[in-house]
Protein backbone atom coordinates (compact mmCIF):
# COMPACT_ATOMS: atom_id res chain seq x y z
CA UNK A 1 0.00 0.00 0.00
CA UNK A 2 3.26 2.41 0.99
CA UNK A 3 4.46 1.39 -2.60
CA UNK A 4 1.51 2.71 -4.33
CA UNK A 5 0.88 6.10 -2.68
CA UNK A 6 4.15 6.88 -3.56
CA UNK A 7 3.70 5.77 -6.84
CA UNK A 8 0.57 7.90 -7.26
CA UNK A 9 2.18 10.99 -5.12
CA UNK A 10 5.04 10.17 -8.16
CA UNK A 11 2.59 10.20 -11.12
CA UNK A 12 0.94 13.19 -9.43
CA UNK A 13 4.02 15.13 -9.00
CA UNK A 14 5.10 14.19 -13.33
CA UNK A 15 1.69 15.44 -14.01
CA UNK A 16 1.49 18.65 -12.10
CA UNK A 17 5.80 19.10 -14.03
CA UNK A 18 4.49 18.21 -17.45
CA UNK A 19 1.30 20.79 -16.96
CA UNK A 20 3.82 23.85 -15.96
CA UNK A 21 5.60 25.28 -18.80
CA UNK A 22 7.92 28.58 -19.33
CA UNK A 23 5.75 31.76 -20.73
CA UNK A 24 9.18 33.05 -23.48
CA UNK A 25 8.74 36.81 -24.63
CA UNK A 26 10.71 37.59 -27.41
CA UNK A 27 11.81 41.11 -27.03
CA UNK A 28 13.81 43.20 -29.80
CA UNK A 29 14.58 46.83 -28.82
CA UNK A 30 16.76 49.25 -30.04
CA UNK A 31 19.56 49.37 -27.78
CA UNK A 32 22.04 50.70 -30.62
CA UNK A 33 21.82 53.31 -33.36
CA UNK A 34 19.28 55.96 -33.30
CA UNK A 35 16.97 54.67 -31.81
CA UNK A 36 18.31 53.66 -28.49
CA UNK A 37 17.42 56.70 -26.32
CA UNK A 38 13.79 54.59 -26.64
CA UNK A 39 14.96 51.50 -26.29
CA UNK A 40 17.42 51.33 -23.47
CA UNK A 41 15.04 52.47 -20.95
CA UNK A 42 12.67 49.94 -21.94
CA UNK A 43 15.25 47.04 -21.32
CA UNK A 44 15.92 48.94 -17.78
CA UNK A 45 12.06 48.33 -16.97
CA UNK A 46 12.41 44.97 -18.34
CA UNK A 47 15.36 44.21 -15.64
CA UNK A 48 12.22 44.66 -13.15
CA UNK A 49 9.75 42.49 -14.70
CA UNK A 50 8.25 39.87 -12.26
CA UNK A 51 10.29 36.36 -12.68
CA UNK A 52 6.47 34.28 -12.16
CA UNK A 53 3.38 35.48 -13.76
CA UNK A 54 0.08 33.62 -13.02
CA UNK A 55 2.18 31.02 -11.64
CA UNK A 56 4.24 30.64 -14.59
CA UNK A 57 7.70 31.07 -15.16
CA UNK A 58 8.49 33.95 -18.00
CA UNK A 59 10.97 34.02 -19.91
CA UNK A 60 12.03 37.36 -21.63
CA UNK A 61 15.08 36.58 -24.45
CA UNK A 62 15.69 40.81 -25.02
CA UNK A 63 17.91 41.30 -28.20
CA UNK A 64 19.25 44.03 -29.58
CA UNK A 65 17.45 45.57 -33.42
CA UNK A 66 20.05 47.98 -33.46
CA UNK A 67 17.71 50.63 -34.75
CA UNK A 68 17.66 48.64 -38.30
CA UNK A 69 14.46 46.66 -39.70
CA UNK A 70 16.46 44.02 -41.05
CA UNK A 71 17.80 43.28 -37.96
CA UNK A 72 14.61 43.26 -36.03
CA UNK A 73 12.81 41.08 -38.60
CA UNK A 74 15.86 38.75 -37.99
CA UNK A 75 15.53 38.63 -34.63
CA UNK A 76 11.50 38.03 -35.08
CA UNK A 77 12.41 35.06 -37.33
CA UNK A 78 14.73 33.77 -34.74
CA UNK A 79 12.34 34.50 -31.89
CA UNK A 80 9.75 32.06 -33.60
CA UNK A 81 11.85 29.79 -35.09
CA UNK A 82 14.44 28.86 -32.77
CA UNK A 83 13.25 30.33 -29.25
CA UNK A 84 9.71 29.25 -29.74
CA UNK A 85 8.38 31.86 -28.01
CA UNK A 86 4.68 32.66 -27.38
CA UNK A 87 4.58 36.35 -27.83
CA UNK A 88 6.86 39.17 -28.68
CA UNK A 89 7.24 42.98 -27.77
CA UNK A 90 8.99 45.63 -29.92
CA UNK A 91 9.99 47.09 -31.40
CA UNK A 92 10.35 50.99 -30.08
CA UNK A 93 10.97 51.91 -33.33
CA UNK A 94 8.31 52.61 -36.04
CA UNK A 95 10.21 51.03 -39.01
CA UNK A 96 11.51 48.14 -36.98
CA UNK A 97 8.17 47.06 -35.69
CA UNK A 98 6.61 47.48 -38.78
CA UNK A 99 9.26 44.86 -40.53
CA UNK A 100 8.45 42.63 -37.57
CA UNK A 101 4.64 42.41 -38.03
CA UNK A 102 4.64 40.47 -41.47
CA UNK A 103 6.87 37.44 -39.54
CA UNK A 104 4.34 37.92 -36.16
CA UNK A 105 1.25 37.49 -38.51
CA UNK A 106 2.64 34.70 -40.62
CA UNK A 107 3.81 32.79 -37.48
CA UNK A 108 0.42 33.64 -35.81
CA UNK A 109 2.34 35.19 -32.55
CA UNK A 110 0.91 38.14 -30.69
CA UNK A 111 3.30 41.54 -31.26
CA UNK A 112 3.23 44.12 -28.30
CA UNK A 113 4.62 46.29 -30.76
CA UNK A 114 6.07 49.61 -28.25
CA UNK A 115 5.73 52.00 -31.27
CA UNK A 116 2.58 53.55 -33.20
CA UNK A 117 3.29 51.40 -36.51
CA UNK A 118 0.91 52.04 -39.26
CA UNK A 119 -0.03 49.06 -40.65
CA UNK A 120 -2.51 47.95 -44.15
CA UNK A 121 -5.91 46.85 -43.47
CA UNK A 122 -6.17 43.09 -42.11
CA UNK A 123 -2.06 43.04 -41.74
CA UNK A 124 -1.85 43.97 -38.38
CA UNK A 125 -4.06 40.77 -37.19
CA UNK A 126 -1.77 39.72 -34.76
CA UNK A 127 0.08 43.20 -33.60
CA UNK A 128 -0.93 45.23 -31.07
CA UNK A 129 0.16 48.83 -29.85
CA UNK A 130 1.42 49.94 -26.81
CA UNK A 131 1.58 53.53 -27.57
CA UNK A 132 -0.90 56.11 -28.72
CA UNK A 133 -1.58 56.32 -32.17
CA UNK A 134 -0.64 59.38 -34.27
CA UNK A 135 -4.30 60.51 -34.73
CA UNK A 136 -5.41 60.44 -30.60
CA UNK A 137 -2.16 62.67 -30.08
CA UNK A 138 -2.78 64.90 -33.00
CA UNK A 139 -6.24 65.71 -31.48
CA UNK A 140 -4.54 66.56 -28.02
CA UNK A 141 -2.48 69.00 -30.13
CA UNK A 142 -4.70 70.36 -32.50
CA UNK A 143 -6.79 71.55 -29.04
CA UNK A 144 -3.89 73.06 -27.86
CA UNK A 145 -2.87 75.01 -31.21
CA UNK A 146 -6.39 75.91 -31.43
CA UNK A 147 -6.28 77.20 -28.27
CA UNK A 148 -3.14 79.15 -28.81
CA UNK A 149 -4.46 80.80 -32.36
CA UNK A 150 -2.31 78.46 -34.18
CA UNK A 151 -3.66 78.90 -37.62
CA UNK A 152 -0.71 77.22 -40.35
CA UNK A 153 1.90 74.97 -39.71
CA UNK A 154 5.04 73.62 -40.91
CA UNK A 155 5.92 69.93 -40.41
CA UNK A 156 9.12 68.41 -40.13
CA UNK A 157 9.55 64.61 -39.60
CA UNK A 158 11.70 61.52 -40.62
CA UNK A 159 11.12 60.24 -44.13
CA UNK A 160 10.52 56.75 -42.56
CA UNK A 161 6.78 55.27 -41.43
CA UNK A 162 6.80 57.24 -38.36
CA UNK A 163 6.89 60.46 -40.00
CA UNK A 164 4.61 60.02 -42.92
CA UNK A 165 2.02 58.68 -40.71
CA UNK A 166 1.91 61.78 -38.88
CA UNK A 167 1.84 63.90 -41.88
CA UNK A 168 -1.01 61.85 -43.55
CA UNK A 169 -2.97 61.94 -40.36
CA UNK A 170 -2.31 65.13 -38.79
CA UNK A 171 -2.75 67.01 -41.78
CA UNK A 172 -6.84 66.08 -42.60
CA UNK A 173 -7.36 66.48 -38.33
CA UNK A 174 -5.81 69.88 -38.90
CA UNK A 175 -7.66 71.26 -41.80
CA UNK A 176 -10.86 70.10 -39.67
CA UNK A 177 -9.62 72.33 -37.04
CA UNK A 178 -9.13 75.01 -39.30
CA UNK A 179 -5.74 74.97 -39.04
CA UNK A 180 -3.41 74.44 -42.75
CA UNK A 181 -0.05 72.23 -43.33
CA UNK A 182 1.84 74.96 -45.46
CA UNK A 183 5.01 73.35 -45.93
CA UNK A 184 6.58 70.03 -45.37
CA UNK A 185 10.14 68.89 -45.22
CA UNK A 186 11.85 65.35 -44.85
CA UNK A 187 14.87 63.88 -43.39
CA UNK A 188 16.74 60.54 -42.54
CA UNK A 189 17.05 59.35 -38.97
CA UNK A 190 20.74 59.18 -39.83
CA UNK A 191 21.45 62.94 -40.89
CA UNK A 192 23.41 64.90 -38.87
CA UNK A 193 21.71 67.99 -40.67
CA UNK A 194 18.89 69.42 -41.73
CA UNK A 195 20.02 73.10 -42.56
CA UNK A 196 18.24 73.21 -46.48
CA UNK A 197 15.02 72.05 -44.90
CA UNK A 198 14.77 74.31 -41.70
CA UNK A 199 15.59 77.20 -44.15
CA UNK A 200 12.74 76.16 -46.59
CA UNK A 201 10.56 76.06 -43.39
CA UNK A 202 11.49 79.41 -41.71
CA UNK A 203 11.22 81.24 -44.71
CA UNK A 204 7.35 79.81 -45.00
CA UNK A 205 7.26 81.60 -41.73
CA UNK A 206 4.18 79.27 -40.42
CA UNK A 207 2.65 80.25 -36.51
CA UNK A 208 4.21 76.67 -35.51
CA UNK A 209 6.48 73.76 -36.36
CA UNK A 210 5.31 70.36 -36.10
CA UNK A 211 8.79 68.22 -35.50
CA UNK A 212 8.20 64.37 -36.27
CA UNK A 213 10.98 62.77 -34.63
CA UNK A 214 12.06 60.74 -31.47
CA UNK A 215 14.40 60.22 -28.57
CA UNK A 216 17.72 61.96 -28.68
CA UNK A 217 17.31 62.81 -32.59
CA UNK A 218 14.23 65.06 -32.08
CA UNK A 219 16.60 67.75 -30.36
CA UNK A 220 18.74 68.56 -33.63
CA UNK A 221 15.54 69.33 -36.44
CA UNK A 222 14.41 71.66 -33.37
CA UNK A 223 17.62 73.40 -32.84
CA UNK A 224 18.34 73.76 -36.69
CA UNK A 225 14.70 76.04 -36.92
CA UNK A 226 15.54 77.86 -33.86
CA UNK A 227 19.28 78.52 -35.48
CA UNK A 228 17.55 79.86 -38.31
CA UNK A 229 15.96 82.45 -36.47
CA UNK A 230 12.02 80.99 -36.47
CA UNK A 231 10.28 82.76 -33.42
CA UNK A 232 6.93 80.78 -33.03
CA UNK A 233 5.83 77.63 -31.17
CA UNK A 234 7.79 74.68 -31.56
CA UNK A 235 5.57 70.94 -31.47
CA UNK A 236 6.71 67.68 -30.65
CA UNK A 237 5.24 64.16 -30.91
CA UNK A 238 5.05 61.68 -28.41
CA UNK A 239 8.51 60.36 -29.53
CA UNK A 240 9.72 63.16 -28.33
CA UNK A 241 8.59 62.65 -24.48
CA UNK A 242 12.09 61.69 -23.57
CA UNK A 243 14.42 63.52 -20.99
CA UNK A 244 16.87 63.34 -24.10
CA UNK A 245 15.32 65.96 -25.75
CA UNK A 246 16.46 68.03 -22.97
CA UNK A 247 19.64 66.78 -22.74
CA UNK A 248 20.88 67.31 -26.21
CA UNK A 249 18.53 70.53 -26.94
CA UNK A 250 19.59 72.37 -23.57
CA UNK A 251 18.09 76.10 -23.20
CA UNK A 252 16.86 75.77 -26.93
CA UNK A 253 14.64 73.46 -26.36
CA UNK A 254 12.61 75.93 -23.52
CA UNK A 255 9.05 76.45 -24.00
CA UNK A 256 8.44 73.39 -26.37
CA UNK A 257 5.24 72.03 -26.56
CA UNK A 258 4.86 67.93 -26.44
CA UNK A 259 2.20 65.61 -26.50
CA UNK A 260 2.74 62.90 -24.28
CA UNK A 261 0.98 59.92 -22.38
CA UNK A 262 0.14 60.37 -18.96
CA UNK A 263 2.82 58.33 -17.26
CA UNK A 264 5.96 60.91 -17.38
CA UNK A 265 4.16 64.00 -15.26
CA UNK A 266 2.28 61.03 -13.10
CA UNK A 267 2.21 63.73 -10.30
CA UNK A 268 0.78 66.24 -11.98
CA UNK A 269 -2.59 64.13 -13.06
CA UNK A 270 -5.11 65.37 -11.24
CA UNK A 271 -6.79 63.11 -8.79
CA UNK A 272 -9.75 62.04 -10.90
CA UNK A 273 -7.70 60.85 -13.86
CA UNK A 274 -8.37 56.82 -14.24
CA UNK A 275 -4.34 55.97 -14.99
CA UNK A 276 -2.72 58.62 -12.02
CA UNK A 277 -2.37 55.57 -9.56
CA UNK A 278 -1.10 53.14 -11.99
CA UNK A 279 1.30 55.89 -13.38
CA UNK A 280 2.51 56.48 -9.99
CA UNK A 281 2.99 53.17 -8.92
CA UNK A 282 5.17 53.37 -12.20
CA UNK A 283 7.50 56.04 -11.81
CA UNK A 284 7.60 55.05 -8.14
CA UNK A 285 9.46 51.23 -9.58
CA UNK A 286 11.24 52.76 -12.22
CA UNK A 287 12.82 55.93 -10.43
CA UNK A 288 13.52 53.41 -6.94
CA UNK A 289 16.13 51.72 -9.48
CA UNK A 290 17.14 54.14 -12.02
CA UNK A 291 17.26 57.31 -9.87
CA UNK A 292 14.54 60.59 -9.57
CA UNK A 293 14.00 62.22 -12.78
CA UNK A 294 14.97 59.12 -15.13
CA UNK A 295 11.09 58.11 -16.06
CA UNK A 296 10.39 57.91 -19.85
CA UNK A 297 7.17 57.36 -21.78
CA UNK A 298 9.20 53.87 -23.56
CA UNK A 299 9.48 52.48 -20.20
CA UNK A 300 5.97 53.08 -19.34
CA UNK A 301 5.12 51.37 -22.63
CA UNK A 302 6.84 48.10 -20.77
CA UNK A 303 5.26 48.34 -17.64
CA UNK A 304 2.26 48.62 -19.47
CA UNK A 305 3.24 45.51 -21.80
CA UNK A 306 3.80 43.50 -17.80
CA UNK A 307 0.12 44.74 -17.09
CA UNK A 308 -0.63 43.16 -20.18
CA UNK A 309 0.19 39.74 -19.43
CA UNK A 310 -1.02 40.18 -15.98
CA UNK A 311 -4.24 40.24 -17.32
CA UNK A 312 -4.52 37.48 -20.03
CA UNK A 313 -1.98 35.07 -18.90
CA UNK A 314 -4.56 33.49 -16.44
CA UNK A 315 -7.00 33.26 -19.19
CA UNK A 316 -5.08 31.77 -21.98
CA UNK A 317 -3.62 29.23 -19.33
CA UNK A 318 -7.06 27.74 -19.17
CA UNK A 319 -7.32 27.21 -22.74
CA UNK A 320 -3.82 25.88 -23.42
CA UNK A 321 -0.11 25.07 -22.45
CA UNK A 322 2.34 27.67 -23.51
CA UNK A 323 4.74 26.19 -25.98
CA UNK A 324 1.71 25.62 -28.35
CA UNK A 325 -0.35 27.08 -31.18
CA UNK A 326 -3.25 26.83 -29.74
CA UNK A 327 -1.37 29.60 -26.48
CA UNK A 328 -0.52 31.60 -28.58
CA UNK A 329 -4.20 32.31 -30.29
CA UNK A 330 -5.92 32.26 -26.35
CA UNK A 331 -3.26 35.31 -25.72
CA UNK A 332 -4.72 37.09 -29.09
CA UNK A 333 -8.25 36.07 -27.87
CA UNK A 334 -7.47 37.26 -24.42
CA UNK A 335 -6.11 40.86 -25.11
CA UNK A 336 -8.76 41.26 -27.69
CA UNK A 337 -11.21 40.50 -24.97
CA UNK A 338 -9.41 42.33 -22.05
CA UNK A 339 -11.67 45.22 -21.80
CA UNK A 340 -11.57 48.18 -19.68
CA UNK A 341 -7.69 47.93 -18.34
CA UNK A 342 -6.25 50.86 -16.86
CA UNK A 343 -2.35 51.68 -18.38
CA UNK A 344 0.17 54.01 -17.10
CA UNK A 345 -0.55 55.64 -20.68
CA UNK A 346 -4.32 55.84 -20.68
CA UNK A 347 -7.04 53.45 -20.84
CA UNK A 348 -6.86 50.63 -23.03
CA UNK A 349 -9.78 48.62 -24.26
CA UNK A 350 -8.55 47.14 -27.61
CA UNK A 351 -10.73 44.60 -29.42
CA UNK A 352 -10.78 42.50 -32.52
CA UNK A 353 -11.53 45.72 -35.03
CA UNK A 354 -9.19 48.34 -32.87
CA UNK A 355 -5.98 47.11 -32.08
CA UNK A 356 -4.71 50.73 -30.85
CA UNK A 357 -7.17 51.33 -28.31
CA UNK A 358 -6.65 54.28 -26.74
CA UNK A 359 -9.28 57.47 -26.98
CA UNK A 360 -8.95 60.95 -27.61
CA UNK A 361 -8.62 61.81 -24.07
CA UNK A 362 -5.49 59.96 -23.81
CA UNK A 363 -2.93 62.82 -24.79
CA UNK A 364 -1.26 65.28 -22.39
CA UNK A 365 0.05 68.35 -23.85
CA UNK A 366 3.43 69.13 -21.92
CA UNK A 367 5.77 72.30 -22.14
CA UNK A 368 9.57 72.02 -20.92
CA UNK A 369 9.67 74.35 -18.39
CA UNK A 370 13.44 74.41 -16.73
CA UNK A 371 14.77 71.30 -18.56
CA UNK A 372 11.32 69.78 -16.95
CA UNK A 373 8.10 68.30 -18.86
CA UNK A 374 5.08 70.55 -16.88
CA UNK A 375 1.44 69.85 -18.00
CA UNK A 376 -0.05 72.80 -19.74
Amino acid sequence: MKFRKTLIALAALVASAAALADVNVGVSLALTGPGSGLGIPMQNYYKLFPQTIAGEKVNLIILDDASDPGKGAQNARRFVTDDKVDIIFGSCITPVAAAMADIAAESGTVQLAASPVGLPPGKDTWTFRLPQSNSVMAHAMLGHMVKHGVKTVGFLGYTDAYGEQWLKEFTPLAEKSGIKVIAAERFARSDTSVTPQALKLVAANPDAMLVVASGSGAAMPEMAILDRGYKGKIYQTHAAATKDLMRVGGKAVEGTYVVSGPAVIAEQLPDSHPSKKVAIDFVQKYEKSYGAGQRNQFAGHAYDSQIVLEKVLPVALKKAKPGTKEFRAALKDGIENMGRTIFSHGVMNWTKDDHWGFTNETGVMLKVVNGEFKVE
